[in-house]
């Protein structure tokens, strides 16, 4: 089949998502939630669907004060990839890069999310398993490796 013949499975075209990676003193901002598929506990980075009428930035910014309660600055972009999920969505994440800048005071935490760590890198792989998809490791890696590109990569 050429490219001109593919289709999008039943699931639909790839929902777009954001994710935040929060770095400060080689800690790595994580939240702890509740696999809907597998119902597993997991770890991800701040992360979620975009908004009608908001930006990916917006989005990536919203995502992670709902999911951790920190307010953040993006300084980055890490790197776009897509996901074929085991629940067969397909899903297209762009990674964000951020510095945090303080936890807000009566932050509500969206109640999806069971905890939010600072976690070492070291403390990142003994639990790779128990990461909700491969792309989380591997922005980390992004990050690591100080692969990122400036937020004026992003436009409209």
């Amino acid at each position: 089949m050429n490219a001109s013949q593919s289709t999008w499975p039943a699931s639909g075209p790839p929902h777009i998502t954001v994710a935040t990676v929060v770095a400060h003193q080689e800690q790595f901002l994580m939240v702890e939630e509740r696999d809907k598929t597998s119902g597993e506990m997991v770890f991800n980075q701040p992360a979620g669907h975009l908004d009608p009428g908001e930006s990916i930035l917006e989005a990536a910014i919203r995502e992670t004060v709902e999911e951790t309660g920190w307010q953040v600055e993006l300084t980055g972009v890490l790197g776009m990839a897509l996901y074929d999920a085991p629940n067969g969505v397909i899903y297209y994440r762009t990674t964000f890069l951020a510095e945090p800048i303080a936890p807000l005071e009566n932050a509500s935490i969206d109640p999806d999310i069971s905890a939010v760590h600072w976690m070492s890198y070291e403390e990142i792989l003994a639990n790779s398993a128990k990461m909700r998809s491969p792309l989380v490791l591997a922005s980390i890696v992004q990050y690591r490796k100080g692969l990122s590109s400036p937020l004026e990569l992003v436009y409209g």
